[in-house]
């Protein structure tokens, strides 16, 4: 099937967890849609070869940990004094460890909370105002089907996941009276390397519950997360959009 094609020329997209997965094909679409991009990654290796991989004078990196607001609002700063920052992909996450929940260690049960929830709200936070300045934006939060179903032995990510679904609903309407869009992207599970952080039980259960009897190809995932940052989406905000092959369709 032929890709669709999208502008974004003129424009610049700031990706989050952006060396690997999701993040990574999206930066790759944008790129040959003619957006600068700008990927963040903890990641240095990963970071590194992505770079080189892309191989595009549009594309520049910065090693950021999300859930750390001084670091993400000091690398914002720098990046706004050059360019401003028209859309945000908020893609970083990690699933942690799968564990019942009074079996689960804090400190992961935090960290995990911190990255997928907190990691949205400070990007958010530290981008907006650089949007409202300009009437114009686009937000896409990947947050998970797991964040309106809830999985079993994974709630720190379901809570995390949840968190960035009420986080779009509320800031979609703080900015509903400007050019600014905000909305959630729900997936199942897809072939990327967060799978190897679950265990296989784990995984088929997953994979169980999904009436398409597949799992979501990254290519698919990429599309939709275009056409919500692109300029044609003029009226949808607040809202959540599943792209779980039938498992949850509210």
């Amino acid at each position: 099937m032929d890709k669709i094609t999208f502008d974004f020329k003129n424009r610049t997209a700031l990706i989050t967890g952006g060396a690997q997965g999701f993040g990574l094909d999206i930066a790759k679409r944008f790129l040959e849609s003619g957006a600068n991009v700008i990927i963040w990654d903890i990641d240095s290796k990963m970071l590194k070869k992505a770079i080189e991989d892309l191989n595009n004078p549009n594309l520049s990196s910065n090693i950021v940990d999300v859930s750390n607001f001084k670091e993400v609002e000091s690398c914002i700063k720098n990046i706004t004094k050059e360019s401003n920052i028209d859309i945000l992909i908020n893609n970083a996450g990690i699933t942690g460890p799968t564990a019942a929940l009074w079996e689960y260690d804090v400190e992961m049960w935090k960290k995990v909370v911190d990255i997928n929830l907190m990691g949205t709200f400070n990007c958010c936070k530290t981008v907006v105002p650089n949007m409202i300045k300009n009437n114009y934006g686009r937000i896409v939060n990947v947050a998970s089907v797991a964040g309106k179903d809830g999985n079993a032995n994974a709630s720190a990510y379901s809570v995390g996941k949840a968190g960035a679904i009420g986080l779009t609903k509320s800031l979609g309407k703080e900015l509903a009276d400007k050019n600014i869009a905000v909305n959630a992207v729900t997936p199942a599970g897809a072939k990327t390397r967060i799978l190897d952080q679950m265990t296989k039980e784990h995984v088929q259960r997953m994979l169980s519950k999904v009436p398409r009897g597949r799992f979501l190809e990254v290519e698919e995932f990429t599309s939709l997360v275009c056409w919500l940052s692109s300029e044609e989406n003029t009226f949808s905000t607040a809202a959540v959009f599943d792209i779980s092959g039938g498992r949850s369709t509210y």
